[in-house]
């Protein structure tokens, strides 16, 4: 099956998938469990679906792990998430370091404490030199947050409006020097973007899963890659 699956990621020069992570409450819900159950059964299917990617030949991966808008969220809820994210960085980066992970961040990572700031550029700098699959985590993200730094950012190297171009916009992204998503993938059945990668989207090819985020594994990915394999891909020709 992996062969497969890496002959259809070679042939449709498949680079980068994105996915939203949707679904982990309603999965706990469902079972009648702690929503915190839910997050975690969720990191475990993040696990299963990088190595997953690896197998596959996939080189990009980026998920939605909290969002600019999470911290509306019950006070509760959102110091768990925070905790898991430290904790999973701690408890797994050895293992991913050892995979070949390379780990990027990609969001405001100022508003974090100062703790998992510390975290953060611990895996970041621990597995800048691997050479296997590219882990982009979003954690304090918008796309419109993302957009509106970049264009300040453009506005204080003071750059001449007729250099403003596509190409540059991209370049004071949080994902510069990374190819856009070919695939974005939302679980949990919903039909939303949610402030994710707006401008990097524009031509990813959009696969919704009923299944909740803590449901996915190694499966549905390889029926995601199928189902992109029978999408045509116009860019607007």
């Amino acid at each position: 099956m992996d062969s497969e699956i890496k002959n259809i990621v070679k042939e449709t020069n498949l680079k980068h998938i994105a996915i939203i992570m949707d679904g982990n409450r309603r999965w706990a819900k469902e079972k009648n469990l702690p929503s915190a159950m839910g997050h975690k059964k969720g990191v475990e299917a993040l696990k299963n679906t990088l190595r997953a990617c690896k197998d596959f030949g996939v080189k990009y991966l980026t998920v939605y792990a909290f969002s600019t808008e999470n911290w509306n969220r019950k006070q509760e809820e959102v110091d768990f998430l925070m905790d898991l994210v430290a904790v999973t960085l701690k408890n797994e980066l050895d293992e991913m370091h050892k995979e070949g992970v390379q780990i990027h961040f990609i969001g405001d990572l100022t508003r974090l404490s100062e703790k998992l700031q510390k975290v953060t550029a611990n895996a970041v700098e621990t597995t800048k030199n691997n050479t296997g699959v590219v882990l982009q985590i979003a954690l304090n993200y918008g796309a419109r947050d993302e957009i509106t730094h970049a264009v300040r950012k453009i506005v204080q190297d003071n750059v001449p409006s007729d250099k403003i171009t596509p190409e540059l916009i991209s370049d004071y992204l949080y994902t510069k020097g990374v190819p856009d998503p070919d695939i974005l993938v939302r679980t949990g059945g919903e039909k939303r973007i949610s402030n994710y990668l707006l401008w990097q989207i524009a031509y990813s090819e959009i696969i919704i899963r009923e299944e909740f985020w803590p449901e996915f594994n190694k499966n549905l990915l390889k029926m995601c890659i199928e189902e992109f394999k029978m999408r045509q891909r116009r860019y607007g020709k």
